[in-house]
C-alpha cells in the first residue's frame, strides 16, 4: 500500500498544517509499517499554475510533470494533505495541485446523470489550519471556503475526504496550544 503525503503550507517549522500532516502520517505509519510514503511539498516545489501548456498529451515538460502528479495520486491509497486556510480558502499551491488531479476520464467522467468520481476506494485526510473561528455555529462560517472547497472536490472524483481540524491558532499561544492538542486527540481516533 502507497501512501501520498502532500504538505503546501510556505510557514515552514511555523505551520500547523505540517505539524498536523506528519502526526496524521506518523500514526499511519506505526499502525502499518509496510506503508511506502511519498512526500510532496507544494511550497518547497511548487506546480506551475495551470495553463494550456500543462494539459495531458502534448509532451510538453509541464505536461509530464502534470501526468506524474496524476499518477502519483492514482497509485496511492491513502493520500494525508496538510491545508492551511489562507485568505479564506485553499493556497494557491494546493489549488495547482488539485488541478493536475481533476481530470476528465481518469479521476471523473460526465454521463447521462451528470458527473461521476472514478478515484474512489482511496483515503483522503486533510489536516486543516486555521487563524480564526470558522466553523458550524461561528458568526464567520459564510467565509469558510477551504474545507467546504475539498469536501466538493473530493466528491467530485468519488472520495468522502477526512478532516483533522485545528482552528483559532492565531488567537493566542493557549489557543493554538489547545487546537493542536484537540486535532491531536483527533488524530489517534483516525489512526485507530
Amino acid at each position: 500500500m502507497k501512501l501520498l503525503h502532500i504538505d503546501s503550507s510556505i510557514t515552514g517549522e511555523h505551520s500547523v498544517s505540517r505539524q498536523l500532516t506528519a502526526s496524521i502520517v506518523a500514526a499511519i505509519t506505526t499502525s502499518d509499517p509496510s506503508l511506502s510514503t511519498i512526500r510532496r511539498d507544494l511550497a518547497a516545489d511548487p506546480l506551475g499554475h495551470l495553463d494550456l501548456g500543462a494539459l495531458p498529451g502534448d509532451g510538453s515538460p509541464a505536461a509530464i510533470e502534470s501526468a506524474a502528479v496524476l499518477e502519483e495520486f492514482l497509485a496511492a491509497d491513502i493520500v494525508v494533505i496538510g491545508a492551511p486556510m489562507y485568505n479564506f480558502t485553499l493556497p494557491t499551491q494546493l489549488k495547482a495541485w488539485i488541478d493536475r488531479i481533476l481530470v476528465a476520464g481518469r479521476t471523473f467522467r460526465y454521463t447521462a446523470d451528470g458527473p461521476e468520481g472514478l478515484a474512489g476506494g482511496k483515503r483522503v485526510i486533510v489536516a486543516i489550519s486555521r487563524g480564526g473561528f470558522y466553523g458550524a455555529g461561528t458568526p464567520s462560517v459564510a467565509l469558510e471556503h477551504l474545507e467546504t472547497y475539498l469536501t466538493g472536490v473530493f466528491a467530485f472524483i468519488g472520495i468522502v475526504p477526512e478532516f483533522v481540524i485545528a482552528e483559532g491558532i492565531a488567537v493566542g499561544p493557549d489557543q493554538r496550544a489547545n487546537a493542536i492538542a484537540q486535532a491531536d486527540e483527533a488524530i489517534l481516533a483516525l489512526a485507530a
